[in-house]
């Protein structure tokens, strides 16, 4: 049984299918639609440039083939490990031999803001097309985005692709500053105020204004009050595991794995929802990466068919934000090192390498793929830092140049 049907619970269904599993197979999903591909949520499709139907990960006869129980518009209420049995809404309870826990992240919001029009979180394919709907209402909409990482970064840009005026509020510095670090995500900040964003970085929001159940401005921390039409909240998001409780399984941040990804006997998890130390950076590890959730998914498929091979592998991601691809390979500490590698930070095409305890664990490429790829390696090899080096000018503590940037 796969408790969750985005791409790491599909992915799981797939693999042990392709993997020769021929035993009955039931996947579930709180979802009614058909499993999609997330990341294009908040760009192509927030920007209309895509429709839903481009962003299937499989059509109906694919998912036919899969010979499943397809459980679609359901969603698991508890578990019993020590029955092995799964309880559905409704009361429903459903049997496995192994389940594969696949449920992913769950939004966060902000105290006072789901019930106001106009205000909107985007996890879901619903989410996006209501986002975007809002978003055409009113031409030149004033649009607030609270978060300034992945999603509120990625948001913020298609808003103005939209010719939309757009406020980005983080309480941090800089955005995306705790996915980079101070040197780089100073560069995104300069990226968003070139494409005409309003910056409201070291500050939060306070309270919504509203008129007729509809939002109408915020007031920050720092006393600025704000218009908006649109507010989009993007504050991060947390692993959906409240219907775990007294199930008996590690819970902190996800589902506490081995480097099997294994949770207890018969229980494995994947995707954003897994928590497992990897044993190439030995450190416990959760990310919220599309790629990584494929590849996780594929592991504990091989794992429950009775591999159990450690799952470690060096991640990788990438955002799209205006004319910047900016990808990345490895992990990216807050106390870390940097050092470029090609080019130059001002000339819009660099690599950067992250050294932390005389190591090299991440990479970075700003719209310089083909020389990034050529660097991951670096990071599978866990490179000594000091080889790397081109020059001690060239190195900076992570966390200590923004300013120079602002």
């Amino acid at each position: 049984m796969i408790v969750g049907a985005s791409v790491a619970g599909l992915t799981a269904a797939v693999t042990l299918r392709t993997e020769g599993y021929d035993g009955r197979l039931t996947l579930i999903g709180d979802e009614p639609h058909t499993p999609y591909n997330r990341p294009p949520l908040s760009k192509q499709i927030l920007a209309g440039t895509w429709e839903p139907d481009r962003i299937k990960l499989r059509t109906d006869e694919e998912l036919s083939a899969l010979d499943a129980r397809l459980l679609f518009g359901s969603s698991a209420s508890g578990l019993d490990t020590a029955a092995r049995r799964v309880v559905l809404d409704g009361g429903a309870s459903v049997s496995y031999d192994a389940l594969v826990i696949a449920t992913g992240v769950t939004p966060n919001s902000l105290p006072g803001a789901h019930h106001l029009a106009g205000v909107h979180l985007l996890r879901t394919l619903d989410d996006a097309l209501a986002l975007r709907a809002d978003l055409r209402r009113k031409p030149g909409a004033r649009v607030a985005v609270v978060g300034a990482g992945f999603l509120g970064s990625e948001a913020a840009a298609a808003a103005r692709r939209m010719r939309l005026d757009v406020t980005m509020i983080d309480p941090r510095p800089v955005p995306m500053r705790r996915q980079f670090g101070d040197r780089i995500a100073a560069l995104v900040g300069q990226l968003h105020k070139k494409n005409g964003v309003s910056m409201r970085c070291g500050t939060g929001v306070r309270r919504f204004f509203e008129s007729g159940g509809r939002v109408t401005g915020l007031e920050l921390t720092d006393d600025t009050l704000l218009d908006a039409d649109v507010v989009v909240v993007a504050i991060g998001a947390a692993p959906a595991i409240g219907w775990l409780a007294g199930s008996g399984l590690e819970l902190r941040n996800g589902v506490e794995c081995d480097p099997t990804c294994r949770a207890a006997p018969g229980v494995y998890a994947a995707g954003d929802v897994a928590s497992w130390h990897n044993n190439h950076f030995g450190c416990r590890m959760r990310l919220e990466h599309r790629l990584n959730a494929t590849e996780q998914a594929r592991a504990v498929a091989h794992n429950v068919l009775g591999e159990n091979q450690p799952f470690a592998p060096v991640p990788y991601f990438w955002t799209d934000q205006y004319d910047a691809h900016i990808q990345a390979y490895g992990i990216f500490p807050a106390d870390a090192e940097l050092a470029v590698l090609h080019g130059e930070l001002e000339g819009g095409h660099f690599v950067v390498a992250y050294g932390h305890r005389g190591r090299v664990v991440g990479v970075l490429g700003w719209n310089s793929p083909c020389e990034l790829r050529k660097l991951r390696q670096l990071v599978v090899d866990r490179a000594p830092w000091a080889s790397i080096l081109p020059a001690p000018q060239a190195v900076w503590p992570g966390r200590h140049l923004s300013a120079s940037l602002r």
